[in-house]
């Protein structure tokens, strides 16, 4: 065997034919199995995402709440939305001047601040009011519609002239001369007193339940009660005739009888209680 060194250039038979890449070399670092090497930049990603969503939810709230601001403002406290005017409807014998008056609803009150159910009951104070409705209608605008008292009866004042009230018994207005429409009650009460008196319902109930050829008729109207709980109503008539025609109702069939009674020249006659009338 010859002990001679290889030839230059040529290489060494000695090289290990399996020997690995040299500590260092990037290609000796074998990756993660299952790709566990990414696991923590998805983690930041979406803690970067978290917080993104975060903000963007504290940005709504700050905005939602600078709308409110904003709406609560141009309601509350600008000069966009308030009462710039008034309308009343329905007066005849109150001016629509008392009627604001009474609703005190100043000129440039926000129209949020108005409170219909309190402007409503300022209104009905008025003796001659018999309902109001208050309507708010944006931007500026306030319509109040009153329905008024109708006089049914006149009742002799002590001093002279005539109260005129509704079927409450309420005054709703004063005259010198009794209209020729309106029948006088005759009664002892006066003044307040009339409101919501049953001798003063019970005669309204009675007038309201003719026929109106009969209304007509009727010159003067009394109520007596004459047991617990019974109030007789009389009727006076035109041609002077009298009729007595006890409590309400049972209505249709009284005036039935009366329509075939009045022209047969009766004085007096009692349909208190139908099926058994009494002339005289």
């Amino acid at each position: 065997m010859s002990d001679a060194p290889p030839a230059a250039g040529t290489p060494a038979a000695s090289a290990a034919p399996d020997a690995g890449p040299a500590a260092g070399d990037p290609a000796s670092v074998a990756p993660p199995a299952g790709g566990a090497g990414r696991a923590p930049g998805k983690r930041a990603g979406r803690r970067v995402r978290g917080f993104r969503s975060r903000r963007r939810a504290v940005l709504y709230v700050l905005a939602g709440l600078v709308v409110a601001a904003g709406a609560g403002w141009a309601l509350l406290g600008n000069q966009v939305f308030v009462v710039r005017s008034v309308t009343v409807t329905g007066t005849h014998l109150v001016t629509p001047a008392r009627v604001i008056a009474a609703a005190d609803v100043p000129v440039g009150t926000p129209l949020l601040r108005v409170d219909p159910g309190s402007v409503t009951r300022r209104v009905e104070s008025i003796p001659q009011v018999a309902s109001a409705t208050v309507t708010e209608d944006w931007p500026d605008h306030l319509t109040i519609a009153v329905t008024e008292r109708v006089p049914v009866m006149a009742v002799r004042m002590a001093g002279g002239g005539y109260d005129l009230v509704d079927p409450a018994g309420v005054i709703v207005r004063q005259s010198q001369a009794r209209p020729a429409a309106l029948p006088l009650l005759v009664t002892s009460l006066r003044g307040s007193a009339l409101r919501g008196a049953t001798a003063v319902t019970t005669a309204a109930d009675v007038l309201a339940e003719l026929q109106p050829w009969l209304a007509r008729q009727v010159t003067e109207v009394s109520a007596a009660p004459v047991a617990a709980g019974t109030v007789q109503v009389t009727l006076d008539m035109k041609d002077g005739q009298t009729v007595e025609w006890g409590s309400p109702g049972d209505a249709a069939q009284k005036n039935r009888e009366l329509a075939i009674l009045l022209p047969g020249g009766a004085h007096d006659i009692d349909v208190s209680t139908p099926g058994t009338v009494v002339t005289r």
